[in-house]
């Protein structure tokens, strides 16, 4: 049974504004996200404005990215075998460190290209670890039944840090070029202190001593293999998220074509992220009242025909609500997405499998841009969206004939059954 099961009282857990220790670890994961996406939008922008080089400013954003493919399946592991807490205590030091710096190299009127290429990727690397491990955490400070609820708070927490901290980090870097660095740096020690405060254990005790680094890594791929269902989910995951990685380009294209000014592109991507924020706080009531197969397959469906019209509007407004409608559906996902993910992997696998499920769900994305800035420089932005449309469509159709895809209900139901026995079997154990 999680720390935060076994706070519960007769009259039931009490709710999350009252517990100190998710009040603690959802701000302090929040001031750190905010400090990832202001640095996030400050490296290529830094780069540019020094060097006037976009080859430059590519490899800078590339060394961000490369994380995403290298470090997610060994940051899983690590998170299983390492104490949790003292290792997003690591992260949030070592970041501080990192982009101060940064920040002191740029005030003292100095720039080097390598040194924030190595600060982008340490930085994300370490944003890797700290959300793996904090996603894991969630379930053992907060009670069972709350655990929709705290994870749809989570992912509102992460739309509302891309909504604030692009902006923010560009209007940062307008008043000085140090600043949006010693603002990660300094959000980095704020979590820290976060962290400080926290009471409860972040994990379960392991029993069995840990293994070789790769016989860890093949026990969370055998794990995530044998989930017929999850398995299947994850592969139409990973294309409806290559294929939305191109919308943003799709967008500044269609913007340029119409002669509308690069404010649109802002206004646009904002209600975007207002939809995203409304999706993810209402994902756990749909997570309440139907599957995640059905959420899957009627968001591709939705995604298909939101895009599908991008493809005949021109108009801002128009533009603005379609893409909040994408975002709502991609909040919706999140939240159902990763409640069936941590509620069905046992505590010991928490890291590893969500490290491998962000490598399968994030690993074409490199490749959705690419091939999206070819199909844009042929085609134009319309036909790109009906591109984009029509291939949702074929992997909603897809989805609604898969046979893995049937079987949620009862692989839920089972290991909720066998979550339950094994916490009833630890506290007669007690």
């Amino acid at each position: 049974m999680t720390a935060g099961a076994r706070e519960a009282t007769a009259d039931g857990p009490a709710p999350l504004r009252r517990n100190r220790d998710f009040l603690l670890l959802w701000s302090g994961a929040a001031v750190s996200l905010l400090g990832t996406r202001v640095a996030g939008v400050s490296y290529p922008l830094i780069v540019l404005w020094h060097t006037d080089s976009p080859l430059v400013m590519s490899a800078v954003s590339f060394a961000a990215l490369l994380p995403l493919l290298l470090v997610q399946l060994p940051a899983g592991v690590l998170v299983d075998r390492w104490d949790r807490r003292r290792l997003m205590m690591v992260c949030e030091s070592g970041r501080a460190l990192a982009l101060g710096s940064v920040a002191v190299t740029l005030a003292t009127g100095r720039f080097s290209a390598v040194q924030l290429a190595a600060v982008a990727f340490l930085e994300t690397s370490l944003a890797i670890l700290y959300r793996l491990a904090e996603r894991g955490a969630v379930r053992n400070v907060v009670h069972a039944g709350q655990l929709a609820a705290a994870l749809s708070q989570n992912e509102a927490r992460g739309r509302a840090a891309v909504l604030l901290g692009q902006p923010g980090g560009v209007l940062l870097q307008s008043a000085a070029r140090w600043a949006p660095f010693l603002f990660s740096a300094a959000a980095g020690l704020a979590s820290l202190g976060s962290l400080l405060l926290i009471r409860k254990d972040f994990q379960q005790q392991r029993k069995a001593p840990p293994k070789s680094l790769r016989a860890e890594l093949a026990e969370g791929l055998r794990w995530l293999w044998r989930q017929r269902f999850l398995r299947a989910a994850l592969a139409f995951v990973a294309g409806s998220n290559l294929l939305l990685q191109v919308l943003p380009l799709a967008l500044f294209v269609l913007v340029k074509e119409s002669g509308r000014p690069q404010t649109a592109v802002a206004v646009i991507v904002a209600a975007g992220g207002i939809g995203g924020i409304a999706g993810a706080l209402s994902g756990s009531w749909w997570q309440r009242r139907i599957s995640l197969r059905a959420v899957l397959v009627a968001g591709l469906f939705g995604w298909a025909a939101l895009i599908t019209t991008m493809a005949l509007a021109r108009q801002p407004l128009v533009l603005g609500v379609l893409f909040a409608g994408t975002g709502y559906i991609t909040g919706v996902f999140n939240v159902v997405a990763a409640v069936h993910q941590v509620r069905t992997t046992p505590d010991a696998l928490q890291g590893r499998v969500a490290g491998t499920s962000h490598l399968i769900a994030t690993g074409a994305n490199v490749l959705g841009v690419l091939l999206g800035g070819l199909a844009l420089s042929s085609w134009g932005a319309a036909p790109v969206f009906l591109l984009l449309g029509g291939a949702m469509v074929a992997l909603a159709t897809t989805a609604t004939t898969t046979p893995a895809l049937r079987g949620e209900h009862a692989a839920t139901a089972d290991k909720s059954t066998e979550t339950r026995e094994t916490e009833h079997g630890h506290e007669r154990a007690r």
